[in-house]
């Protein structure tokens, strides 16, 4: 990772990898099966996307790690070229806790597809994300309810941390990338303390885990702030499941250079865009007979070529042309704030930026 300008905390930087350079700060499209939601690779592609997320867990499960293997693994079973990241699972940890069991070993699931009982150690983890062959893998962690008590999250990041240093052990891909994952919940001392544990393994990024899952805001923003300026400077640093609009440029503004999240997509199924001046729901009935852009200022596709009561209309009668297309949109919108954030950082305007943009968006 090369930083090429800083702006107070904010960071503008390029990320190597085999698979080709990415211009950071950077917003990944989340394909947890092998595909973005509506959308085909190409189109990934051309809303600016440098680098797609995919999921260990559910890739695992279908269409198996065989299979991923004989078609030549991640990128040319997806068709996607550039660079992936494939998260180890970790969140499932989090989300499916009604049908797991965490013990030191390892993590005990029942698959969401059959019900059948999987275990996945940190060295399987790392073993499927090596078969995967995506350019950036995660270690193993558990990602604790952020109302757990102060005692479950110091046992949890201790327990992270020794898995992290398994999956370090474990790993054996010189053309993939390890990242580790700093826990702790909100608590200070226990933040800094996964903070230490993880840098001591010398990773070559770091990712900030356990925000974003349903904590008050700014208490995520405090956590974070302590966690990023401790990290490396010449690491890549990666925010796990954000993907809000504001909720991105506040993050990018603490030193954060990659982040997630399945929001833009979601949003788009159940008819929501966003837009520079918030976000618009076009089930409303106001947009029957609006013949604008989604977003006058956007420079996509989407709004080139079609109005709001169109996409409306798409919407309303549950066309598969609707979600897709306000889901390109919605992902060219991030990439697109990704790129404002990124020259705003290199002109040294960056906070001025961030304060009109946000005044803007949430004054909608």
């Amino acid at each position: 990772m090369e930083v090429v300008a800083t702006d107070g905390e904010a960071r503008a930087g390029v990320l190597r990898t085999p698979r080709g350079e990415v211009e950071t700060p950077t917003f990944m499209p989340v394909g947890t099966k092998a595909t973005v939601k509506g959308l085909t690779m190409e189109e990934v592609r051309r809303t600016g996307a440098g680098i797609v997320l995919g999921n260990t867990y559910h890739l695992y499960f279908r269409p198996g790690v065989e299979v991923v293997q004989e078609a030549g693994g991640l990128h040319a079973f997806s068709g996607w070229k550039g660079p992936m990241l494939t998260d180890s699972g970790g969140f499932q940890v989090f989300s499916l806790a009604k049908t797991r069991r965490i013990s030191e070993e390892g993590v005990a699931f029942a698959s969401i597809y059959d019900g059948s009982p999987h275990f996945f150690t940190p060295e399987l983890v790392v073993e499927v994300q090596e078969a995967l062959g995506a350019d950036i893998a995660m270690v193993l962690d558990e990602c604790p309810p952020h109302d757990a008590d102060y005692g479950y999250h110091a046992e949890s990041l201790r327990r992270t941390a020794r898995w992290a240093e398994r999956c370090r052990t474990a790993h054996t891909r010189e053309d993939q990338a390890l990242f580790g994952i700093v826990q702790g919940g909100l608590h200070r001392e226990l933040r800094l303390e996964s903070l230490k544990r993880t840098v001591e393994l010398d990773f070559p990024g770091y990712a900030i885990g356990g925000l974003s899952v349903g904590e008050e805001r700014g208490a995520m923003l405090e956590a974070l702030a302590y966690v990023a300026s401790g990290l490396p400077a010449d690491r890549p640093r990666y925010f796990m499941g954000i993907g809000d609009p504001v909720g991105v440029v506040e993050v990018i503004g603490l030193g954060v250079d990659m982040f997630d999240c399945v929001l833009p997509t979601r949003l788009a199924r159940h008819g929501s865009a966003l837009t520079a001046a918030g976000r618009l729901n076009l089930k409303n009935a106001r947009f029957r007979r609006d013949f604008l852009p989604l977003d006058p200022e956007c420079g996509c596709e989407v709004c080139a070529e079609y109005t709001r009561a169109y996409l409306a209309h798409l919407v309303r009668e549950d066309e598969l042309l609707g979600h897709r297309l306000v889901t390109f949109h919605n992902v060219y919108f991030m990439e697109e704030l990704c790129r404002r954030a990124r020259a705003a950082i290199l002109e040294g305007r960056y906070a001025r930026w961030a304060a009109e943009w946000r005044g803007r968006y949430a004054g909608s």
